[in-house]
């Protein structure tokens, strides 16, 4: 229940900021955007990854998206092997990025995405011991399909994250990190709701 409160604190807190930066234009439709991995972090206890976006088109195929974000992950992100490799703690990361969307063909999209995280970095005891900056660049292309008048939609795609900076990792995590790739291809399916 606490999760949901808190996604719910969330999505009313971007609203309302959103409002307010762009102001109530008729002409316009204003989008939020949430990801379906929300979902399952109500059921269990996952990544702890929840993401709001908002979006806020200029015309039918250029959107301007602000998103806010935090998950907790465990191990390297670029892991490609099947044996996962683990941190002697986890990473707590808190985002917000800007990112640029453009229709091609029909509801064919692609965007670009830069997400600025600061890192908190735990120990096996749960006790903060440094933190970090990570610097997330996407390249997502995908299909939207609207839904209930338009109104709610949905967005499978296939995203290239890359991280070109990610610094001041303690030296246990570190150790853990070299060798591993700075990049991830991967499915994502996201769900909006425009207003």
């Amino acid at each position: 229940m606490k999760k949901l409160v808190t996604i719910f604190t969330v999505f009313i807190t971007m609203l309302a900021l959103c409002s307010m930066v762009f102001g109530q234009d008729p002409t316009r439709s204003q989008l939020l955007r949430g990801s379906l991995w929300i979902g399952t972090d109500l059921l269990e206890e996952a990544d702890n990854y929840y993401q709001l976006t908002y979006r806020h088109p200029f015309n039918q195929k250029d959107v301007l998206m602000i998103d806010a974000l935090t998950w907790m992950y465990e191990g390297p992100m670029g892991t490609h092997g099947s044996t996962p490799t683990f941190y002697p703690g986890k990473v707590s990361a808190y985002g917000i990025g800007v990112g640029y969307q453009r229709f091609h063909w029909q509801q064919a999209f692609t965007t670009v995405r830069a997400i600025s995280f600061l890192q908190h970095f735990y120990d096996e005891t749960d006790v903060k011991i440094q933190q970090g900056y990570q610097l997330n660049l996407q390249l997502t292309a995908g299909y939207r399909f609207e839904i209930l008048w338009n109104r709610v939609f949905v967005e499978p795609a296939y995203t290239l994250r890359y991280w070109p900076i990610n610094s001041n990792f303690p030296e246990s995590f570190e150790e853990v990190e070299r060798g591993e790739h700075k990049y991830k291809i991967e499915p994502s399916l996201s769900f909006g709701l425009r207003f």
